[in-house]
């Protein structure tokens, strides 16, 4: 039996939740019960090294429960943890589901052009009032849920603010990339009071995860 601390960690469900269990099964820890799923909503995997209760929440539910205490760790987005602005450290780049925040539009589209407020559709509306404040640009923001390349098409919005992996999407819609924002991937976050009752578990799986993404 492992006499370390138990340590839970929140997963970002879907394709950042699959690079991750890569990452602790490099460290050695058991991901068996993560690939395997059914129906369980916490993972247990345990060694001598490690004691460590996985579980799997929607991108913006890992700053919940880290904020919270509910969890120790949460592995997330750096797109969600810029629009969340909650309370916890950020202590890793995990150098994994690397994609951008962009500004797109319609070909032929310009900030600049006419006199009237520019409406800008997005899923992540802090992001963009930080992005058009530095800008010194007024803005009239859209928050849209779904597919927010749409909101130029039907006329909605003049242009949209979103994360860009390929660009095909925006491609396929006749949408180009007018400005990049920034550079986003995910990150390894960690509760306050847990980097104080836990440092020991902790530091650990934050030097040993700082050691796989840095061979």
């Amino acid at each position: 039996m492992c006499d370390v601390k138990n340590i839970k960690i929140a997963l970002t469900k879907g394709r950042l939740e699959k690079a991750a269990v890569k990452i602790f099964e490099s460290m050695g820890v058991d991901t068996k019960e993560l690939e395997d799923k059914g129906r369980k909503l916490i993972f247990h995997c345990e060694n001598d090294l490690y004691n460590i209760d996985f579980f799997l929440v929607k991108a913006p539910d890992v700053t919940t429960y880290v904020e919270y205490g509910a969890a120790d760790i949460g592995i997330v987005g750096k797109d969600t943890l810029l629009e969340k602005n909650k309370e916890f450290y950020e202590v890793l780049d995990l150098e994994i589901g690397k994609c951008r925040f962009a500004l797109a539009a319609l070909k032929g589209f310009k900030m600049d052009e006419g006199y009237s407020r520019k409406k800008i559709a997005t899923k992540y509306p802090n992001v963009a009032r930080e992005f058009f404040r530095r800008k010194e640009q007024d803005i009239e923001l859209i928050k849209i849920e779904g597919s927010v390349e749409l909101a130029p098409i039907v006329g909605l919005a003049d242009a949209i603010v979103d994360i860009v992996e390929t660009g095909s999407t925006l491609k396929e819609n006749g949408l180009v990339i007018i400005e990049e924002i920034c550079d986003i991937s995910a990150r390894m976050i960690v509760n306050k009071a847990s980097m104080k009752t836990k440092r020991e578990e902790v530091m650990k799986i934050i030097e040993e995860t700082s050691k796989i993404i840095n061979k």
